[in-house]
């Protein structure tokens, strides 16, 4: 078992979180009508992006006995977007702002030489958008993580 094919984000408010993340770039496939959305994905290269809502995926966990939702705060889990240069990183983050989207952290210089920042979703969920300058990508623009 050694790949992850699909991230599930439970979310308060699927129709918002849909359109912040249309809004920012990504491409989705809905199930059900558009306004009023069952379940959304999103097409990335290698993975996949599911949008459920929180309390549906807290029952299909434990139907019974649902893992208890947090109302704020960090959950220990960031998604990442690696950029293939620093101005892609800044372009990014150009167009976050132009969204009104809540940027936790401008990106700087790193302390592991790299440059990246943070924002966060309507949910909360951190997003960093990163570049290291000896990264390499493959074919299907998958970060390259040697041994």
């Amino acid at each position: 078992m050694n790949r992850i094919n699909l991230i599930a984000l439970g979310v308060r408010d699927i129709k918002k979180s849909l359109k912040f993340y249309r809004d920012i770039g990504f491409k989705a496939a809905v199930r059900g009508p558009e306004d009023d959305p069952i379940i959304v994905f999103f097409d990335n290269q290698g993975t996949k992006l599911e949008l459920y809502p929180i309390d549906l995926l807290a029952k299909d966990i434990n139907e019974t006995n649902p893992p208890q939702i947090l109302s704020n705060g960090f959950t220990g889990i960031t998604l990442a977007y690696n950029a293939k240069s620093e101005e892609e990183v800044d372009e990014i983050f150009n167009k976050l702002k132009k969204l009104n989207v809540e940027i936790v952290k401008e990106p700087v210089k790193t302390s592991w030489g790299g440059y990246s920042g943070y924002f966060k979703d309507p949910d909360g969920y951190y997003w960093e958008v990163a570049y290291g300058a000896d990264w390499k990508f493959d074919e299907n623009d998958m970060l390259i993580i040697e041994d």
